[in-house]
């Protein structure tokens, strides 16, 4: 299987921990890769960053047009009615990616799978049904689409998970950010959960607390 156009970047020679970080509706890999030097990561922490482009197809509600996108968006109430054919595929394309670290000799206890909005979506899925232990996941902005239908992975559910938000969020309600940290709460999962005064967007003290995280699962 072919892998998706991406976006790598190394904080130092010969990784051995990696990040796959997915983007929202509308931009690409570009989006999250300057995050990486804003995290100011400590030296001794190799991890590769992939910031993966989505393929772009028409979402509906944007009138058909075609712009980049993990799956469609059928209604404006983005948590009633799901693409779930275009979302699994998007999970299916990023599970290549996973793959494709194990190859090169990352230990799948190393991968991290982070997502911004319809990213998130695609990460909850990945993260939480994959069959080898994952690293972590970190769901921003965005919401659990899947939540009804995924077959969770027992390998899994003690995978650290971190949800942000925002407080005055107008594309992604907040409340869906707390209903996915209800939902996995109630399966067994330990959750971390953080909201932010802003929009829907990423915000300089969030920067620093996904910092935090990562250094402490990666290290």
């Amino acid at each position: 299987m072919s892998l998706l156009p991406a976006i790598e970047f190394e904080t130092s020679p010969q990784p051995d921990s990696t990040v796959i970080w997915l983007h929202g509706l509308g931009a690409d890999g570009n989006d999250f890769a300057p995050i990486v030097p804003e995290l100011r990561l400590p030296a001794d922490l190799s991890i590769r960053f992939i910031f993966p482009h989505a393929p772009a197809m028409p979402v509906t509600i944007n009138g058909g047009f075609v712009m980049p996108a993990w799956y469609d968006i059928l209604e404006m109430n983005i948590d009633r009615k799901v693409d779930l054919e275009g979302l699994m595929a998007s999970a299916n394309e990023i599970e290549a990616f996973v793959s494709r670290e194990l190859e090169r000799g990352v230990d799948s206890k190393r991968i991290v799978i982070a997502g911004f909005s319809q990213g998130g979506a695609v990460a909850y899925q990945v993260a939480l049904s994959h069959e080898k232990q994952l690293g972590g996941l970190l769901a921003m902005s965005s919401y659990f689409a899947t939540a009804d239908i995924i077959r969770y992975s027992e390998i899994n559910k003690t995978i650290p998970i971190k949800i942000q938000h925002g407080e005055h969020d107008s594309v992604v309600p907040e409340e869906l950010g707390r209903k996915a940290t209800t939902q996995l709460i109630k399966q067994g999962y330990s959750v971390s959960y953080q909201n932010y005064p802003m929009e829907h967007s990423v915000c300089p003290e969030q920067i620093g607390v996904i910092s935090q995280w990562l250094q402490a699962i990666l290290h």
